[in-house]
């Protein structure tokens, strides 16, 4: 039996897209037929490297000409409903898209009535989860090596709508994906509110699990620094702890830092590890294939499993609003949780 080719395209060919378009031309089970983006060197450059005849500067577009089996797109934030409608609308079979999955609750379930209501399966780029370093740290925790786990946490310098959602998708798989029931949560700042992935400067969030495990995330400046890694971006720092040691991983880069560490009841332990995209993408861009062609082989990276975390995020947002205890699962808000965090923060002074 021959294995079915897929047919893939991609919009948005930044650094991001390029890393998605790459591991799909490198992978036998899909055909890139088409790249998209708003600036037209880009897209020349992209057909160029990868090979590809088609291109184009509007991505409904190029859905309509080249009827792809997957969409992936690699937009600003601010973007993510429109390209959902786009996908859906040309009836593709699955959507892959970047990290935070919306900038608001509201979008977000916009977003999942439209692809549950098609049968449209989602993936989200949570592709570290298959680096080396973070494979070892799953690897002590479900051992038992560290006892029961009692904490989960996630740290990064790199502010919220960059980096929490990272955060809370390792801590949570460290969990076992346990059910997040509550987050409670304070932020400050706004400098980073200019920037084009809207922040608070800093968020710290408590999260009540099901099974009693705490989870804690911070992200932004005041985050604790990992000091072992020198780039700035990959100071990020997730693990567990239990009731005999910890295992956690330095996400770093090659020659930066970074790799796993951990004391269990064997004794102390470590080893190296860096992100690594080529090294990254190839597994996760695989698993788009296993899915499609076995609704069982779930990707780990789906979509419905990124909605909690987003949940999360989106509850600490409230939380530091309010300055109360918010309960999960979210439902709509009245006005977007960014936009309340900032009516706050302005009104502190």
């Amino acid at each position: 039996m021959v294995d079915k080719i897929y047919k893939v395209a991609v919009a948005a060919l930044g650094k991001r897209g390029m890393h998605h378009a790459t591991a799909v031309k490198n992978n036998p089970r899909f055909e890139l037929v088409g790249v998209c983006d708003i600036d037209e060197a880009r897209v020349e450059a992209a057909k160029a490297q990868l090979g590809v005849s088609y291109g184009s500067n509007d991505a409904a577009r190029m859905l309509a000409d080249t009827k792809p089996d997957v969409f992936i797109f690699c937009t600003l934030p601010q973007l993510r409903l429109p390209m959902i409608k786009a996908g859906v609308d040309a009836g593709v079979k699955l959507i892959a898209y970047e990290k935070p999955i919306a900038t608001s609750m509201n979008e977000a379930i916009e977003m999942f009535e439209l692809t549950r209501a098609a049968g449209v399966k989602t993936v989200v780029s949570h592709q570290h989860r298959y680096g080396d370093h973070y494979a070892k740290v799953k690897e002590i925790i479900e051992s038992g090596a560290i006892g029961r786990v009692h904490t989960v946490y996630g740290t990064s310098i790199g502010w919220m709508m960059h980096m929490f959602s990272h955060m809370i998708e390792y801590a949570s798989w460290y969990n076992d994906y346990a059910e997040p029931e509550w987050v409670a949560a304070q932020a400050w700042g706004t400098e980073k509110y200019a920037d084009v992935h809207t922040s608070p400067d800093y968020i710290g969030a408590i999260v009540g699990f099901a099974n009693g495990v705490r989870g804690y995330i911070e992200t932004g400046a005041d985050a604790p620094d990992v000091p072992e890694v020198d780039s700035m971006w990959h100071k990020c720092r997730i693990g567990a702890q239990g009731t005999e040691g910890f295992a956690e991983v330095l996400t770093g880069k090659a020659g930066k830092g970074g790799g796993w560490r951990a004391v269990t009841r064997d004794g102390v332990q470590s080893g190296p590890g860096a992100m690594d995209y080529e090294h990254d993408m190839s597994p996760y861009i695989q698993g788009i294939a296993d899915w499609l062609d076995d609704e069982s082989m779930v990707h780990p990276c789906n979509g419905e499993r990124a909605l909690k975390g987003f949940g999360v995020m989106m509850a600490a947002l409230r939380s530091a609003t309010t300055g109360g205890r918010i309960d999960l699962p979210l439902g709509p808000s009245a006005e977007p949780e960014l936009d309340a965090l900032r009516r706050v923060l302005d009104s502190r002074g």
